[in-house]
């Protein structure tokens, strides 16, 4: 009876070490992170970390501390993973005009055009950064859910130039005066150049498995680069802000001026 036991205990543990090791298999390819550094005044923090199985990838976004209303209702930041291009979040040095907000399309050359819309449901294409109820409502708020990476996505994390960007700036901390930040966005002249600037900005780096966002910043930022007629489609058309929310915002600044 006893070597019976032992017997069955043998192919009792091999049927444990495999499937220990099919849990193993099944553990993510890769996982990166970064801790977004603040741009243009912006005192917000946010942190996010990508873990990567096949064409699948597991996306934590946790954001805080940003511009917390539009128009009295809750500031619809939008938010991507940019890629194709150097794989930098841009410096006070590119701003070109010296306006003192670095837009969208100066930083372009650096950080490249959306490969994936970040958002709290099932979109992920840059055509659905356009999308304002999609995008993160308020000052603080996660994104957690499983997305679909295509390949042009999949091939900047692998190089190091997948760059997540957090935009919409508050002017009360932007630095600038009320007639710069209401000046006509570089991507919609209907909206205000605050509300579609670049105010978060990270370099997804691989890391270790479950590990922490580690980082400050100025994360990939090491060097500069002139502009280019790439930057004029630096969001390929996604952070385009909804007409009807511009209307309503001139219709608001023509009645505070009054």
């Amino acid at each position: 009876m006893k070597n019976s036991m032992r017997l069955l205990a043998v192919p009792t543990l091999a049927l444990g070490a495999l499937a220990l090791s099919g849990g193993s298999a099944m553990a993510a390819d890769a996982s990166y992170s970064s801790t977004l550094g603040q741009l243009n005044g912006t005192t917000g923090t946010g942190t996010i970390t990508v873990d990567v199985t096949g064409d699948k990838a597991m996306v934590n976004l946790q954001v805080s501390g940003l511009a917390q209303t539009f128009m009295d209702g809750p500031y619809p930041h939008v938010q991507h993973i940019h890629g194709g291009a150097l794989g930098q979040c841009p410096t006070p040095a590119k701003d070109a005009n010296g306006d003192g907000i670095v837009s969208v399309t100066e930083a372009a050359d650096l950080y490249g055009d959306i490969q994936t819309t970040l958002t709290t449901s099932g979109a992920t294409t840059p055509a659905e950064g356009l999308n304002l109820e999609l995008g993160g409502q308020g000052g603080t708020y996660s994104v957690q859910r499983e997305i679909t990476l295509d390949a042009a996505t999949k091939a900047s994390l692998e190089s190091g130039t997948a760059v997540v960007v957090v935009h919409g700036l508050d002017p009360a901390t932007a630095g600038v005066s009320t007639e710069v930040f209401s000046s006509p966005s570089d991507l919609n002249p209907d909206l205000p150049l605050g509300a579609t600037s670049p105010a978060l900005c990270g370099t997804l780096v691989a890391t270790q498995m479950g590990a922490m966002p580690e980082g400050g910043a100025d994360t990939g930022v090491s060097q500069e680069s002139g502009s280019t007629n790439a930057g004029v489609i630096a969001l390929g058309g996604g952070l385009v802000l909804a007409a009807a929310a511009g209307g309503a915002y001139m219709v608001r600044r023509s009645a505070t001026k009054a």
